[in-house]
C-alpha cells in the first residue's frame, strides 16, 4: 500500500477573505461555507491558548487530504 499524501496550504499566503482553491482539483473552498457540500474538517490541532495550529480537511470534489496551516489570532477592533 502506498502512502497518503496530505496538499498543504499556507492561510498567510492567501490575498482577500480566505477562500483559496483545493490544490488539487480547483474548487473553491471557502471558510465561510459551512455546509459541508466543499468540505469536510476531520482534525483541528490547538495551540495551548486555543487558536488553531493546523486544520485537516477533505475536499469532496477530489477527496485529497488538505493541511491548513498559518492560521492568526483574530484582532480585535
Amino acid at each position: 500500500m502506498g502512502q497518503m499524501m496530505a496538499l498543504k496550504v499556507d492561510l498567510k499566503s492567501i490575498e482577500g477573505e480566505g477562500e483559496f482553491p483545493c490544490p488539487s482539483c480547483g474548487i473553491i473552498i471557502s471558510p465561510d461555507d459551512e455546509s459541508e457540500k466543499t468540505y469536510k474538517i476531520v482534525y483541528v490541532e490547538r495551540f495551548d491558548d486555543d487558536i488553531p495550529k493546523r486544520v485537516t480537511i477533505i475536499c469532496k470534489k477530489c477527496h485529497k487530504t488538505i493541511i491548513l496551516e498559518g492560521f492568526e489570532p483574530l484582532k480585535n477592533e
